[in-house]
């Protein structure tokens, strides 16, 4: 498999979005990538493939914004480009919650790594000896592809449902260590802030998201494949394109 694919994304302060999207869509077009990049005020969120010369190519020169400096994508890799063109988009959030809680100034939502997750689940305990609460953020069709075991889900249509989902459910979490997870980070980030913010204790996201639990940890306490938003459909836990999608 000679294409790599890669996700990444930051909450982070951009005043300059017009004219950074100008600046990435040249670059972009330079190395000939394909894929998506969306940029709003809070951040930057990128799917991106093609050989693997041409994506360091193109995160060599985003590295060199101080603001892009520490962004470490994700990979995984297949046999063809799984993507039709390049887009670069300017977007009012770059994942669409309508709950403006994101402030990129303040820090980033606390996350727990993989390995630490997949200990907690093999004693089935944190280390406080809290109980673990697995919270997908994705929409039901993701899904209905593949998730952990004994999870939480809301059978979503859409990520705006998922404050009003939570209010709901509240009560379930009392006392217990929550882990928001989904694809590659971004929306599990979002949803730890919000859950923190209206008072919930003891939240985390699962940094990296499914890739990159995937990528260290592999498919354990996990059933079926990850969806992906690109033409792959899904992968499986060894991050290769799912032979069922």
């Amino acid at each position: 498999m000679s294409i790599l694919n890669i996700s990444a994304y930051k909450f982070v302060s951009l005043d300059d979005c017009a004219d950074l999207r100008a600046s990435v869509t040249e670059q972009c077009e330079a190395l000939e990538l394909k894929g998506t990049i969306l940029l709003a005020p809070e951040g930057i969120n990128l799917f991106l493939a093609a050989p693997r010369e041409r994506i360091e190519a193109f995160m060599a020169w985003l590295h060199r914004d101080p603001r892009f400096a520490d962004i470490t994508p994700k990979e995984s890799l297949s046999d063809n480009v799984p993507f039709g063109r390049m887009r670069v988009r300017l977007k009012k959030e770059i994942i669409t919650m309508r709950a403006p809680l994101i402030r990129p100034e303040e820090g980033r939502a606390p996350a727990v790594a993989p390995p630490v997750l997949r200990r907690w689940l093999d004693q089935g305990h944190d280390d406080n000896g809290r109980e673990i609460v697995l919270l997908d953020t994705r929409n039901d069709y993701e899904v209905d592809v593949g998730t952990f075991e004994n999870v939480v889900e809301y059978r979503l249509s859409s990520f705006t449902d998922f404050p009003g989902a939570v209010a709901a459910d509240r009560e379930r979490f009392d006392g217990k260590t929550v882990v928001s997870f989904c694809t590659g980070g971004i929306r599990c980030e979002k949803a730890a802030i919000h859950m923190r913010e209206v008072g919930i204790d003891h939240v985390y996201q699962l940094e990296g998201g499914i890739l990159k639990y995937f990528e260290e940890v592999g498919g354990a306490h996990w059933r079926g494949d990850c969806f992906v938003f690109d033409g792959r459909g899904a992968v499986d836990p060894t991050l290769a394109p799912s032979s069922d999608a």
